[in-house]
């Protein structure tokens, strides 16, 4: 089956990255019959380096930004079947990857959306790492409806850091949700396994992207994973709470230090973890918070407003 593939890219401030993934988009194996970046106001060198590039530009205000609206405008745009998210940090690793991502798209129709793994920056710390390794492990698999039961709440993990979906099925669920905290991805793969389609983590097509959290920054993300839990009920009405998953990465965390001999981070890592689990309490009970408070604690200031 013949496709048209768009790669959207919202992106603000992220001249440290988006040359290296535009270097990379223009190198892959696949087709890419479009790249289309949706600006919010980067005030470095971006939009020039887009402009090299040679990609479809649309800019808007950074007040206009929301994690799904934005990138429903971009659907919209877009003249690709197949709509591929990235962040602007993702970076391929190879020229493979897209091709890989798609691949399933195209042999199974049940298969709504896919994945790619994500593997650390050349800089992440010892936690930073971790965190890939355990959300992205080597083994691919597919996850439907029916496996809710087996794997909970991991059934719908999902990051549009590095995703492709079949735009006209992204349609038949409404795309993604407008004016949501964050989480988007999520909730629209919850929708599309209950429309009876499945998703496939496509574990050979990687980017190199991750995050160095420092502890207030886990702290407000963990406040906001809570917040969002508690404003998509649905999501752990269906597929339970994710209390045991954390549990589990904890004890993985710390089997991870040992073995590299990273002890004198096991301390902060159980304090980290610690913070995290009340933080998300916090945030599951947001309503009762002072305002101001829930938007200080929240790493999506503007979303408060």
């Amino acid at each position: 089956m013949q496709c048209l593939v768009t790669v959207i890219i919202p992106t603000f401030n992220g001249e440290p990255w988006i040359e290296d993934v535009l270097t990379m988009l223009d190198a892959q194996s696949l087709s890419i019959h479009e790249v289309l970046v949706v600006d919010s106001g980067s005030t470095d060198q971006t939009v020039s380096v887009c402009q090299r590039h040679g990609v479809r530009l649309i800019s808007i205000l950074n007040k206009e930004f929301d994690h799904g609206g934005t990138r429903n405008m971009a659907a919209m745009h877009a003249q690709g079947d197949i709509l591929v998210y990235l962040t602007q940090d993702a970076v391929p690793t190879d020229a493979s990857t897209l091709e890989k991502l798609v691949a399933p798209l195209l042999l199974d129709e049940s298969i709504a959306v896919t994945y790619a793994r994500q593997l650390p920056h050349f800089d992440a710390t010892p936690l930073s790492k971790h965190l890939r390794f355990y959300n992205y492990p080597e083994q691919g698999y597919i996850r439907c409806w029916q496996d809710r039961k087996v794997y909970g709440f991991k059934t719908i993990f999902i990051s549009n850091s590095c995703a492709a979906y079949r735009k006209d099925v992204l349609a038949e669920v409404g795309f993604f949700p407008d004016n949501v905290l964050f989480g988007e991805d999520t909730c629209t793969l919850a929708k599309l396994l209950q429309h009876g389609f499945c998703v496939q983590y496509v574990s050979d097509a990687k980017v190199y992207h991750s995050h160095n959290y420092t502890f207030v920054q886990d702290v407000k993300r963990y406040f906001d994973i809570g917040v969002l839990h508690t404003l998509e009920q649905t999501l752990v009405s269906n597929f339970g709470s994710p209390t045991g998953a954390g549990k589990r990465f904890v004890l993985s965390e710390i089997s991870f230090l040992f073995k590299r001999k990273k002890y004198i981070l096991i301390f902060p890592s159980l304090l980290r973890n610690i913070l995290k689990y009340f933080a998300y309490g916090l945030g599951r009970r947001y309503s009762v918070l002072p305002r101001s408070l829930a938007r200080t604690l929240s790493m999506h200031h503007r979303w408060w407003k």
